[in-house]
């Protein structure tokens, strides 16, 4: 008991600090991150195939070519999730989780001649946070989870022809993850009584890259798309206990793949004033199969099983200039949820998403402030599966929503 209670803690931990996904994770499947920059949060990100933002380093870099001067915008999003969770075992048990985040970008770019142009983006492209409390049903399975990484992307743009441009860029990312769950203390032969908390805490470093493409069909029509690769993270962390000597109190190492991901659109602009854009989003979640943790000291951890599935998505946005110095933004995204039934857990409660977004955006000579609106749907999820056995599996419904308010601003030198 004693041992397989130590395999599954280090088998969670490593889950939320190697492949954690939430509801908090804003518009994309999994854990990862879609929300980078006001004004393409207000045009449901559908803005692959134009831009006159800097965010575009991480939409599509081919498309730094269409921005003139220097440019230099920061921004961040403000999401307030909330999560419900309706217990399918005990009559009336609900549990609520409300939190807050503040993804946030850092962009530049630079239009060296006609044919050249280079850019700096810095963001978080994956993350997540959950705050359930320490005697919710589910607290042997994870209570207070985080994870956080930055991307920092120089990238690089050619005019191939007047009507080709193509991009390349790479991706230095830094992970940090924290989880925090509770043990029965029953696990350590103890006398029944208070539980005893168990901390994982890691942090890695990976490598990637990305690409882009942009083609002007016509004057009026331009077909996008961009790539970013599959990257490997060697996680380096350390699993403790309140109690302060157990099997769980030592260094651990792991590794994840963070997904590989490709969109695309074609927009058009039927009038100067206005631009439309439809798009689509693949991501790469297969990748995550199962998880391996090794311990300094301890016996092996048996590999926890995911088996993630590949996702698609995709979105429609506008944007209409009402004169020179404010646009209006609408749009919609829609994405599929990454984790099949038999892997679903509170600690990675991943669903289908609805999103609905506005904005507007207001200039000034040379400087731009867009704000935008998002809320975010979740369709409900029921778990009904032997995570988190032999204890209390949390076995339920669970609900999900999200408010997301974006602002960036931006300066053109």
């Amino acid at each position: 008991m004693r041992n397989r209670a130590w395999a599954m803690g280090m088998a969670v931990a490593a889950a939320i600090a190697l492949g954690p996904g939430t509801i908090t994770s804003a518009q994309a499947a999994g854990y990862a991150i879609f929300t980078q920059g006001a004004s393409p949060l207000g045009q449901g990100n559908a803005v692959t195939g134009h831009t006159d933002s800097p965010s575009t380093v991480f939409y599509n870099p081919a498309l730094m070519n269409r921005l003139d001067g220097t440019q230099f915008e920061v921004g961040t999003t403000f999401i307030v999730s909330s999560h419900e969770f309706d217990s399918g075992t005990i009559p009336g048990e609900s549990t609520t989780d409300h939190s807050t985040f503040f993804p946030s970008t850092v962009y530049a770019t630079h239009k060296i001649n006609d044919s050249w142009s280079v850019g700096l983006g810095i963001f978080n492209p994956f993350g997540l946070g959950t705050d359930w409390n320490d005697r919710w049903e589910g607290r042997y399975i994870a209570t207070k989870s985080e994870l956080t990484t930055y991307d920092i992307n120089p990238a690089v743009s050619w005019r191939v022809i007047p009507s080709l441009t193509v991009a390349a860029g790479l991706d230095v990312i830094l992970l940090d993850a924290t989880l925090e769950r509770q043990i029965p203390s029953v696990a350590f032969f103890l006398p029944p009584g208070a539980d005893i908390g168990q901390k994982f805490k890691g942090d890695g470093t990976g490598v990637g890259f990305n690409v882009g493409l942009a083609y002007d069909v016509t004057d009026t029509v331009t077909v996008g798309a961009s790539y970013r690769s599959e990257t490997r993270v060697d996680i380096n962390g350390h699993s403790s206990t309140s109690l302060g000597v157990t099997p769980l109190d030592s260094p651990g190492k792991s590794s994840v793949k963070l997904p590989q991901q490709v969109t695309a659109g074609i927009s058009y602009r039927p009038m100067e004033p206005l631009v439309v854009e439809a798009g689509i989003r693949w991501e790469g979640w297969s990748a995550f199969k199962e998880l391996n943790v090794n311990l300094e000291s301890g016996a092996p951890v048996p590999p926890s099983e995911r088996n993630w599935h590949d996702t698609l998505g995709m979105n429609v946005g506008a944007k209409y200039r009402v004169n020179d110095t404010v646009a209006l933004m609408g749009g919609y995204i829609y994405g599929e949820n990454a984790v099949p039934d038999s892997t679903f857990d509170p600690s990675i409660p991943d669903s289908d998403t609805h999103i609905f977004c506005t904005g507007a955006e207001f200039s000034l000579q040379r400087a731009k402030l867009a704000l935008s609106y998002a809320y975010q749907h979740y369709v409900d999820r029921t778990k009904n599966n032997t995570i988190g056995a032999p204890f209390d599996p949390a076995n339920g419904r669970y609900k999900s929503d999200a408010h997301l308010v974006a602002v960036s601003l931006g300066y053109r030198f």
